[in-house]
């Protein structure tokens, strides 16, 4: 008997946690007080308002360089501007976005969390449930540093920012290689996808829902739609109909060839680079390719590590910095937020040594000497600069897209092996 597929037994993919939150509480939430939703005319008001103040950042607690970046660079400059900023780790950002949520479902006007680094469906959830405090990035001094046309600052996964979250950096979805064992690269992901099936057992990326897993599903699905221009932003059922099929089709088809021959996938990015070091795959994948320049250096990848750009361009996004609506100080979050912007904070997480991201500043609007900070930035021997990483390179789908690809690649590829 044939097992059907999961396109032919189609139903609504499960809502992220977050979003199921957002079931439940977004009636209750849009009564909830905002006590923090305060309004300031200038940015002398925010300051004066900040003084004092301490900012709790709930943030991504995986990420070594980026802990140390905060706590080591971004949180002293608070303090030179009397705000305290303290650290928040969390294990995954819908945490931060769930206790958000509760809190306003509870009336709290003095929420305990005063600044998130979010983007994509964890961003698109607070703002159907009016979860972020929106129209105060205007008013921060650094974004004039920013080209106020960029895509990439303007929709967050198809969400329209509209001034509810600032900007803090850009990443750039990335192959890499090891070049030792592959003197002639591909230069598509179909010829990647060729590769592996000429290699078996030398492939193979991160079981989504892991994120960079999830980036990988949407890139195959772009590639065999023919392009990204060929897949419309916004989810609909006609539109996932119409383009998944291919995309999963051609998983399928690869499957056997993969890593374990597809029965098993890493879990994470973390885990596939420990495959990618201990040479049991020559291909890997991330969505921050700036690291690779220390993880390189610090051994936890081979010396011979060379990044793969494809001539069709891959997926970019930037990440922000959101506030609640009831965030207890949110003049200091803004204070924190502009700091975060400055060309002086830009450049250092910029340092491969320090963080390794990509600005979001365009540094041509920037003075001669704030330029020199990014032009006497080290360059890498692993790491192309973000121009030529990011050559025809195309934004994230709307955020919907994300859980039905996960959910149908759980369905029609992880249960059949």
């Amino acid at each position: 008997m044939t097992r059907p597929s999961a396109l032919a037994r189609r139903r609504r993919p499960a809502l992220p946690a977050a979003a199921a939150a957002l079931t439940l509480l977004l009636t209750s939430c849009s009564g909830a007080t905002a006590g923090a939703a305060e309004t300031f005319e200038t940015f002398d008001e925010v300051q004066a308002e900040a003084e004092g103040q301490t900012v709790d950042l709930w943030m991504y607690g995986g990420d070594e360089q980026g802990n140390a970046y905060v706590d080591e660079v971004l949180a002293p400059a608070a303090m030179e501007q009397g705000v305290t900023l303290r650290r928040v780790p969390i294990t995954d950002t819908q945490d931060a976005v769930n206790r958000v949520l509760s809190e306003r479902q509870a009336g709290r006007d003095d929420g305990s969390v005063d600044l998130v680094w979010v983007n994509g469906a964890n961003f698109s959830t607070g703002r159907q449930a009016e979860a972020w405090r929106c129209g105060w990035t205007g008013l921060l001094p650094n974004m004039e540093y920013t080209d106020q046309a960029d895509p990439l600052l303007l929709n967050d996964f198809g969400t329209p920012v509209e001034g509810c979250e600032a900007p803090w950096h850009k990443a750039q979805f990335t192959f890499f290689y090891d070049s030792e064992a592959i003197t002639d690269p591909p230069t598509s992901l179909q010829g990647i996808l060729d590769w592996a099936t000429a290699n078996p057992g030398r492939f193979t990326y991160p079981a989504p829902p892991d994120f960079t897993g999830s980036v990988f599903l949407r890139e195959v699905l772009l590639s065999t739609a023919g392009g990204a221009d060929k897949v419309p932003l916004e989810y609909s059922e006609e539109a996932f109909n119409e383009h998944a099929p291919a995309a999963l089709e051609t998983l399928n088809e690869v499957a056997p060839s993969l890593w374990r021959e597809g029965r098993t996938y890493p879990r994470d990015e973390q885990a596939l680079n420990t495959l990618f070091a201990n040479d049991e795959v020559d291909i890997a994948m991330t969505y921050g390719p700036a690291t690779l320049t220390d993880l390189v250096a610090s051994g936890a990848l081979p010396e011979s590590t060379k990044v793969l750009t494809l001539d069709e361009g891959t997926v970019g996004n930037a990440s922000f910095l959101a506030i609640p609506a009831n965030a207890a100080d949110a003049a200091g979050a803004m204070v924190v937020a502009n700091i975060a912007l400055s060309p002086e904070q830009q450049a250092a997480k910029a340092d491969p040594e320090a963080w390794g991201q990509f600005t979001v500043l365009e540094t041509g609007l920037l003075p001669p000497a704030q330029q020199d900070l990014f032009e006497q930035l080290p360059e890498s021997p692993i790491v192309p600069d973000y121009e030529e990483l990011s050559r025809n390179a195309h934004g994230e789908l709307a955020a919907e897209w994300v859980p039905a690809l996960d959910e149908a690649w759980r369905q029609d590829i992880a249960s059949t092996r």
